[in-house]
């Protein structure tokens, strides 16, 4: 969540970003809130104080009074606190000033492009088409077991799926990354800490009062949460790998072929914990190592930032990686990596400490 200090400092700027990215809110109610609560923190401190001084001088019928006093100005302030920290949490992480604004994807920018797009003397199949020929694709099957949008990965593209997990464990462990593989079932609190409403709202696969996570990132930040580093332990960087489950509650009737949007994939996720002043360099650093991959293994792209509207609830800024697919002519997402400074931290009760230990 933001810096209480930040948002009273800057409640224009936070209402503003708010909008800009879908998520309004109501910051003079929330400063209202605040301002209550820090008068009636302090009037309990007195209180407290006054107490003290009554039961060393062993005035009982002042102390009584006070108690009762007491009583009744900290129930007040335990309310006041929750629906303070259930406000500040509505509250969005706001974008980095280089984020354009934007109403959609639209908006968003084109910053760099890699590689010729591939053409072909023939009418280019697409990957169920593929799939399907070469016996590397079951989707009949898979809807039948488990409903639509799943699917069965077979054969080669079953063994080309692992060799590629390999190589990006290779090529990132070199790079100072610990392989990582987390739980993929995970608390309410966890969900609500990183903050996704949308993953609590229909996105997320709900289990009892469990999540299955929408990607390793869910667990892997969380793993440290109510933790302290130490500042040589900084930067840590894992690679992780999961199976990731996402509802794809709003996009139904959207790339429903094959195996686009599925509710059930593999993925490898890179997650930095760094200090505060190199969250910019390290998000345009895990950039770079997307980029390496996708030229080493010689797949056209392009680069977009994402706008404002489509940056999320937590982040801060984003970058998509765009393949080129023939059979489609088009650009599609493959690869996303962002920054949500200290917002996730602060939410999961993260922190560094700096000094001699």
């Amino acid at each position: 969540m933001l810096d209480i200090n930040f948002i009273r400092q800057n409640p224009k700027i936070v209402s503003e970003k708010s909008k800009q990215k879908g998520y309004p809110v109501d910051v003079d109610k929330l400063l209202k809130i605040d301002e209550e609560r820090r008068k009636l923190i302090e009037k309990v401190d007195n209180l407290r104080s006054k107490r003290k001084e009554t039961a060393e001088k062993r005035d009982e019928k002042t102390g009584t009074k006070l108690k009762i006093e007491l009583k009744e100005k900290e129930d007040k302030l335990e309310k006041l606190n929750e629906d303070f920290y259930k406000l500040i949490r509505t509250v969005p992480n706001i974008p980095e000033e280089d984020v354009l604004i934007g109403k959609d994807e639209g908006d968003n920018q084109v910053i760099k492009t890699f590689g010729k797009k591939p053409k072909f003397s023939f009418k280019v199949r697409d990957h169920l088409q593929l799939g399907i020929a070469e016996d590397l694709l079951d989707i009949e099957r898979a809807t039948k077991v488990s409903g639509s949008r799943f699917a069965y990965l077979k054969n080669e593209a079953a063994i080309l799926e692992f060799a590629l997990v390999k190589y990006a464990l290779d090529v990132l462990s070199k790079e100072g990354f610990i392989p990582i593989i987390p739980p993929v079932i995970v608390n309410q609190n966890v969900i609500e800490g990183l903050g996704y409403p949308e993953y609590l709202s229909g996105e997320g696969y709900k289990i009892g009062d469990q999540y299955l996570i929408g990607t390793a990132e869910h667990s892997i930040v969380a793993m440290h949460m109510d933790e302290t580093f130490k500042d040589s332990d900084l930067p840590r960087r894992y690679i992780g790998f999961s199976t990731s489950f996402r509802r794809e509650a709003g996009s139904y009737g959207k790339d429903t072929r094959g195996i686009f949007r599925v509710h059930q994939f593999d993925k490898l996720e890179m997650v930095s914990f760094v200090k505060e002043e190199e969250d910019n360099r390290e998000n345009e650093f895990l950039l770079s190592l997307q980029e390496k991959l996708f030229q080493s293994l010689e797949i056209s792209y392009q680069v977009i930032k994402m706008c404002t509207a489509e940056l999320g609830f937590p982040t801060a800024r984003k970058y998509d990686i765009e393949a080129w697919i023939p059979s489609q002519e088009k650009y599609r997402e493959v690869t996303s990596v962002s920054t949500t400074g200290d917002f996730q931290s602060r939410r999961l009760n993260i922190k560094y400490q700096t000094g001699i230990f």
